[in-house]
């Protein structure tokens, strides 16, 4: 296990904009305050959504889309740079009229109504390739 001590600088709340990618508008806050690593917490609403399961035996993300209204009902993830960029790995947990919820990686989704809460780390976080999972991880 690779861990280390954390400092956290600063907290925000923000609304998503209605009609905005969701993971680019945790992206834009995480740009706006400059945050180089950060852990949020999200709820709300999407219209749409593209969630990604990764296949641990062909190391592979598939895509599942879902074209409908869902209840954001959880989301976490955490900001760190990758090539060069913010980026957000975010999770999510979605549901539908019926209450049967679906989850995973959140790649994209359009915002219907959306609340943030990030918390801001003092000392950055970098993703670098991880040859045994083949993915991008931090530490």
């Amino acid at each position: 296990m690779n861990y280390r001590a954390v400092e956290p600088t600063e907290e925000y709340v923000a609304r998503l904009e209605t009609g905005a990618d969701w993971r680019a508008e945790v992206e834009a806050l995480a740009d706006a305050v400059e945050a180089d690593a950060a852990w949020f917490t999200a709820l709300g609403a999407v219209q749409d959504a593209e969630l990604w399961f990764y296949d641990q035996d062909t190391c592979e993300y598939h895509p599942i889309e879902f074209d409908e209204p869902l209840e954001v009902a959880g989301c976490t993830g955490n900001v760190s740079w990758l090539e060069g960029e913010r980026f957000a790995h975010t999770h999510a947990v979605l549901s539908g009229p019926d209450g049967e919820t679906v989850a995973g990686h959140l790649n994209e989704a359009t915002v219907w109504a959306g609340e943030v809460h990030m918390r801001v780390f003092e000392e950055p976080l970098e993703r670098e390739y991880d040859e045994e999972t083949e993915l991008d991880l931090w530490l």
